[in-house]
């Protein structure tokens, strides 16, 4: 699949994905007090569970046994978490950035590593 397609793919998964982390983060800061680093990765676990089925199907139409695919996007998964919590606690906890202007930097950086990473090991076809 040509790179531009599957990207724009990717974007259209991602977006649903980011709604679902999005949503679950502001709620969980705004109607419960949650600190916004804890539920901004609360957000982030709800949202890979639905992006795993998506980006298989869908994004990068992988043919792979899912038990292969299932743990290379867990791995990519929990480096995305660290990677969107680290940044989380830097610039909201540290830089003191509003919740949601931290969130949004930190989803363009793990946006770029997680379609690298999906692209060229999760889901790459076997040679």
């Amino acid at each position: 699949m040509r790179l531009l397609s599957q990207f724009s793919r990717f974007l259209a998964v991602g977006g649903l994905a980011t709604l679902i982390h999005y949503g679950v983060l502001v709620v969980l800061v705004q109607l419960f007090g949650v600190d916004p680093v804890m539920a901004s990765a609360v957000g982030f676990i709800v949202s890979a569970l639905a992006n795993y089925g998506l980006n298989y199907r869908f994004t990068f139409r992988a043919s792979g046994h899912h038990r292969h695919a299932m743990t290379r996007f867990a791995a990519v998964a929990v480096s995305g978490l660290i990677l969107n919590t680290a940044l989380m606690w830097l610039l909201s906890g540290l830089m003191s950035l509003h919740y949601i202007i931290s969130q949004i930097l930190a989803t363009g950086l793990v946006l770029i590593w997680n379609f690298t990473l999906h692209r060229h090991w999760t889901f790459a076809s076997p040679r």
